[in-house]
């Protein structure tokens, strides 16, 4: 569809009614005709928002730390879009919404705006059009866009390619330490969170943390040697080491700080937002911004390519009927999937080009 579709909707976008920001959302999430127009209109404005994504197994307390951080964002007088994803209802197939009701505090600030939304079946921690919804609270003027996935597994790391900074909230339980390892949090994290610090077990895990990171940058090991092993007695205090990288401000590597906050009174969240600080300004100063969010829009054509070649080739009935009867070759042993899959895609490459 054209941009005059959608031209009476920009107009109120662009005067700053929430209305509108509401159903812009709302026709990118469902991907309504008018969708894109409506982001091909937005495109020019956006790159000023600071993403930041809050994940984390669930019952860390993601909401509570977003709200909180969302507090603070305001007591600077910024603005604040914040996108949470929660589970798919069974029932309706829309959010449950669980995160907006623990939003409480800041859901009525008419400088905070929240979006609750299902992840319908996607993986990664987020739904399929979350980077979009994100474009669009950038593109309204919102500073800051606050991104909570879904209580993340082992392989729902989507966040690091949506958000420009990464928070992994953690808790003292036993097993987290081990699990944000196995789950490659370890990877994606450029701040780490130990929430509910007022629990024992706390101190014990943000060691723990501590200990992989100087372990995972060879910082604890100084100029021992590669071969014959490592002399254990000479290898210094890894949790020191990487405590020490993560204070300095002018490292060319960023170290991830291991960072301790109370989710019920708010405690450490203040220095949560200045680390945040330091980190962008890292990411700006050493160029890793531009390149992150390169890396992003370069994702985003990738994987508009590919729903739009499966949308191609999976609706069209002579394409299913052509497959159909090539499935009875693969059957009889006469053919293989892959010959299969090889022929469809010469068959339709002007099925899949456009070209009539």
């Amino acid at each position: 569809m054209s941009a005059d579709s959608v031209r009476p909707l920009l107009e109120g976008f662009r005067a700053g009614r929430r209305a509108s920001l509401a159903r812009a959302m709302s026709i990118v999430e469902d991907g309504r005709p008018e969708c894109d127009a409506l982001l091909a209109e937005l495109h020019p404005a956006l790159g000023r928002a600071r993403r930041i994504g809050v994940t984390g197994p669930p019952g860390a307390g993601k909401s509570t730390i977003t709200t909180h951080l969302a507090a603070q964002f305001r007591q600077s007088g910024l603005t604040v879009g914040i996108i949470a994803v929660d589970p798919t209802s069974p029932f309706t197939g829309g959010a449950l919404l669980g995160d907006r009701v623990r939003m409480e505090s800041v859901a009525l600030d008419p400088g905070v705006f929240i979006r609750s939304m299902a992840t319908r079946g996607s993986l990664g921690g987020l739904a399929g059009t979350t980077r979009e919804l994100s474009d669009v609270l950038d593109a309204f003027g919102m500073d800051r866009v606050l991104i909570e996935t879904v209580g993340v597994g082992q392989s729902e790391l989507e966040i690091a390619r949506t958000a420009d900074q990464s928070i992994v909230v953690l808790v003292p339980e036993s097993g987290d330490s081990i699990q944000a390892m196995k789950a490659g949090l370890m990877e994606i994290a450029d701040l780490f969170v130990v929430n509910k610090a007022d629990r024992p077990g706390a101190d014990r895990v943000k060691v723990d943390l501590e200990v992989m990171l100087g372990l995972r940058g060879g910082r604890s090991l100084g100029d021992e040697p590669a071969h014959h092993g490592v002399d254990l007695r000479r290898i210094g205090n890894p949790a020191k080491a990487a405590r020490k990288a993560a204070a300095s401000t002018n490292s060319d590597v960023w170290t991830p700080q291991v960072m301790t906050t109370v989710g019920t009174t708010g405690e450490g969240v203040g220095e949560l937002v200045t680390s945040l600080d330091r980190h962008f300004a890292y990411l700006q100063r050493s160029g890793s911004l531009a390149g992150r969010r390169r890396a992003r829009t370069r994702q985003r054509v990738v994987d508009v390519v590919e729903a739009r070649v499966r949308r191609r080739l999976w609706l069209d009935a002579a394409t299913n009927a052509w497959l159909d009867e090539r499935i009875q070759d693969v059957d009889s042993g006469a053919a293989t999937p892959f010959a299969v899959a090889d022929a469809l895609l010469s068959r339709s490459g002007s099925l899949l080009t456009g070209a009539k």
